[in-house]
Order: structure tokens, then sequence, then C-alpha cells
């Protein structure tokens, strides 16, 4: 009986252990699975550049080149230190320097791929941090609702989250700034129950605390969002406790070390206010997220592009798949699966409001979430800016989201039955292979689909030309650079990035003075190209066929003989 017992008491020690590391090596192999088969796109170029402690500088502008030229920043520069990405970070980009400092080191273990800097060594490091922040959900979860069973849920969805894939699949410092998003969150919970008990906060947790959100900011400004959430569930705790005690309670001393919190952080943003408005300067980089005058369904648009990176968070079907059917089938299994699934979240989540030792924990994660989703409209209506265009801008409140999910299949699971937990994860399963397979979330740009088509139709040398503005457009031309030079392509190939600042006619000139050099024949292609077309150009014979539309490319071919 005693041995019986003994080994029911291991067994019960190790089971939730072993549970966690099983979604761990899921969520893991997923985020590693066909890591590279997607072609990088413009954002991870700019990872990749700046990492190396480069920059796009040395790319000439409106004269043709070739692509070991345009390629030349995906070079390693043995030379390069961390002193450079910082310099050319805060000199030349949008983003503080954290991540990419990380990176450079990161990509040091790793052997290049040919000349160029490994995507894998990249890609991969975002992909390990999205799996560490699965044990980190954990936590969290344990933390907030004192249940391992809330935290194994969380896990365990943070695990196949489509869009968690989506974000850790990316060479980008999105899975970062989230792992310092679930350790604010963790300080907040433990903030809010000395709040609670009306007890000091402890000096390690103010230290701890102002020290995560310090190197939050560092590594994305967009954690300021997550900042500004908690900011708001603070002061509306305040409230209900002043209503409470009717008499305000903002003075109290629990209060002076929140304030101490408060301070702290705000002294550690400060020291990128200068880098701040030193890129405000350079905004074309972010042109794409701010609005003009809006016209009609222009209106909605906002909330449509919201709600459908609500859904990501747990279920995407092959909704980009090249197949009508496919697409029309998966639209409606995602519909009747949202159907089924919402009511059953919704009421565990009643359930833990309900609930006198869970209801205030509850209640801060989902003011989290629906300050964080607050503050997106407020930018997008009343500023101007669209945060709603870019899912993955959603990091700042996407924890919370995987949170207050396990915390309702958790009732779920005591409640109602276990097979419907079960259903919820496994949709979530298939939707990971949507997301790993690219049938959803695809990248913007697909230099993989264009050059096939370049190779087919062009037997004599090429001159891709675009028209630059920023570093974006020198990114969708190095994708197809990057694509030409893995494919073993014989074509001759030159591009020319024909530069613009307000004037597009400084593009078509550009154009034009450099097909009067070339010599003849060769191919013309225009991809991306947003200027007047010039009388050399109309020189030579369009091209009559229709062609396939390609992500981030608008192309026209012209002959010239």
């Amino acid at each position: 009986m005693r041995l019986y017992h003994w080994h029911s008491t291991v067994s019960a020690r190790w089971f939730h252990p072993l549970l966690l590391v099983i979604w761990f090596i899921i969520g893991l192999s997923l985020r590693f699975t066909n890591l590279t088969a997607k072609p990088p796109w413009t954002d991870e170029f700019a990872t990749l550049v700046f990492s190396l402690g480069n920059n796009f500088l040395p790319v000439p502008l409106d004269q043709a080149i070739a692509p070991d030229i345009l390629l030349q920043p995906l070079q390693p520069n043995p030379t390069a230190d961390i002193g450079d990405v910082i310099h050319n970070l805060i000199t030349k980009e949008t983003h503080p320097p954290l991540y990419f400092v990380l990176v450079h080191l990161w990509m040091k273990l790793f052997p290049n791929q040919g000349e160029l800097v490994s995507l894998f060594a990249a890609r991969s490091f975002p992909a390990l941090l999205g799996a560490i922040s699965i044990p980190l959900t954990y936590g969290l979860g344990r933390l907030a609702f004192r249940s391992r069973l809330v935290g194994q849920l969380a896990a365990a969805m943070m695990a196949v989250s489509p869009y968690g894939i989506f974000l850790a699949q990316e060479a980008r410092h999105y899975t970062l700034a989230m792992i310092w998003v679930i350790a604010s969150l963790s300080c907040l919970v433990i903030a809010t129950r000395h709040i609670q008990n009306r007890t000091l906060l402890p000096l390690w947790l103010i230290i701890c605390w102002v020290g995560i959100n310090a190197l939050g900011i560092a590594t994305h400004y967009f954690f300021a969002l997550t900042l500004c959430a908690e900011a708001l569930v603070l002061m509306l705790l305040a409230w209900q406790e002043s209503m409470q005690a009717k008499t305000p309670v903002f003075l109290l001393p629990v209060w002076w070390r929140i304030y101490a919190v408060a301070t702290g952080t705000f002294v550690s943003c400060l020291v990128w206010l200068p880098s701040f408005l030193e890129n405000r300067s350079r905004s074309s980089l972010t042109a794409w997220i701010q609005e003009g005058e809006r016209v009609g369904i222009e209106w909605v648009s906002p909330i449509f592009q919201a709600l459908a990176a609500w859904i990501t968070m747990i279920a995407l079907l092959p909704v980009e798949s090249p197949q009508l059917a496919v697409v029309i089938v998966s639209g409606l299994g995602m519909l009747i699966f949202f159907i089924w699934a919402i009511p059953i979240l919704v009421r565990g989540l009643k359930v833990q409001l309900q609930r006198p030792q869970t209801s205030l924990v509850t209640q801060v994660f989902a003011g989290v979430v629906l300050g964080a989703i607050a503050l997106f409209f407020i930018f997008t209506y009343v500023l101007g800016i669209d945060l709603t265009r870019g899912a993955r801008y959603n990091f700042v409140y996407f924890p919370a989201v995987m949170i207050i999910v396990g915390a309702s299949l958790a009732v779920c699971w005591q409640r109602t039955g276990k097979k419907a937990v079960m259903l919820i994860w496994l949709m979530g399963l298939i939707s990971a292979v949507t997301v790993i397979c690219n049938l959803g979330y695809q990248k913007y740009y697909r230099p993989d689909l264009l050059v096939p088509i370049i190779q087919q139709n062009s037997q004599v040398p090429v001159l891709i030309a675009t028209t630059h503005k920023t570093l974006v457009q020198t990114g969708e031309m190095m994708g197809i650079a990057r694509e030409l030079k893995f494919s073993g392509s014989q074509t001759t190939t030159q591009f020319l990035l024909a530069h613009q600042e307000k004037d597009p006619n400084t593009s078509t000139l550009a154009l034009e003075n450099t097909l009067k050099q070339l010599p003849r024949p060769f191919d013309l292609w225009l991809v991306n190209f947003n200027a007047p077309i010039s009388e050399e150009v109309k020189k030579c014979l369009p091209e009559n066929k229709s062609f396939v539309p390609v992500n981030g490319y608008e192309y026209k071919i012209y002959h010239c003989q």
C-alpha cells in the first residue's frame, strides 16, 4: 500500500513537467518545420542587414546593377561589431536595437549560406523564442489562476496557435517582445494581489518589473501599448477600490510603490525618446499604416482586419490556398467551428469571473486585452495610424488572450467534458500545419513565384526596374535577386532602383537614361514601378500575354529589340 502511494506521489509530481515538455516539443517542432521554405520579405531583409552591422546605403541607385551588388548588404562583414549594429539602427531604422544585437551574436554560431548570411540562422532565433514562450505561458497561467490546469491548457494552445507560429517563423523581434509581455503581465498579477491585500510591493518586484519593461521598450516601441493597457487596468482597479472603501486609495503606501514602477518605466522609455523623434523623420518607412482620408468601406475595414487577427490566434484553415474550392470549404469550416466554440469559451470566462478566487485576475487579463484593443482603434480612427493593418502588432496582448482561453477551457474540462477541449486543440494543430505549409499567413512578397515567370518568358538579358523611396523597395528587389541566385538562373539579369523623393518624373528620367546605355536586345520588367512611362520604354514592344498575379509584385514586360 505504501509502495502504491509512493508511485502515485512520484507520478503526480512528474506528470505536469512531462506534459509541459510535450507541449514544448510540439511547439518547437511546428515552429522549425519548413522554417526556410518561405522566401524572406522586406522586413526580414532589414533584420538580416542591420543584424550583420551593415546597412542599405552601399546599394547604388539610378543605375543598372548586378544581383551580387544588390545582395552585398547580406554578406557577413567580419569587421562589424555590436557598435555598428546599434549605430545603423539608431540612424537608419525605426526600431530599438536590443533584438538585432542578440541576433548579431546568434548568427555568428551558424555557417553562411554561400556568400550570404544564413536565413535559417536568422529565423531560428525567433522560432526558439516562440517555443520558449510556451513554458512561460504555463508559468503565467499557473501564477495568475493558481491552477496547473489553466497553465497547461494555456501552454497547449500557445504551442499550436497559428498566430503564434506565424510570429515565430518571421525573422523579426515579435517573439522576444512577447516574452517581455508575459514577464510584465506576471509582475502585474503579483502587484494586483498586493493591492488587493493592501500590502507593499517587495523591492525585488519593483526592480524586476521596471527592468522587464525597459527591455520590452528596447525590443519594440509598440511594447508601450502593453504598458498603457496595464496602466488602464491599474487605474480601473484603483477606482474600484476607492468605490468600495468610499475613500480615495491613491495615497496608500501600496500605490506609492506602483508609482515608483511607473516612474522607473517612464525613465527607461525616455532613453529612447531622441531615437524615436529621429525615427519620425523617417516616417516613410511606416507610411503604409498611416491613413489618409477614409471613404466608404474604408471606415469598417479596420474592424474586419482586427477580427481576422483575433480569429487566427485560435484557428486558421487554408483560406489562402490557390484552389477556390479549398478556400470556400476552409471558410465554412472556420465559421462552423467558431459558432460552436465561442459559446464554450464565453461560458468558461463567465464562470471564472463569478468565482471569488479568480474574478479579479480574470478582470485583469480581460482588461489588458480590451484596453489594448481600444488603444489600437484609437490610433486607427483618431490618430489616423491603422495598427490593424499589421496583424503582427497584436503581440502586445496575444499572451493575455492565451491565458483567457486557457482559463475558459479549464472550466470546460472540469464541467462540460474533455472532448470539446480536445477538439479545440486539434483545430489549433491543423491550423498550425496550415501556416507552416504556407496556406495561411502567406508572405507579403512572393519572389519564388515571380522568378520562374521571368525565367520562362525571357531568353535574353533582363533589366528589372522599380521605383525606389526607402529600404522597403530595396528589400523587394533583394527578394528577386536572392531567388535568382539560389535558382541557378543562367539569364543575365540587372536591377535598377530608380529613386524618387516627391517628383515621380525623377524615376522616369533615371529609367530613360539607363535604357539608352544598355546594349540590345533585352527584356525590361517594370516591377512595382510607380512613375510615368518614358518615351524610351515606348520604343520597346509590350508583352500582350496575360500573366498570373504575384503577391507583392505588379509587373509589366517590354521586349527591347
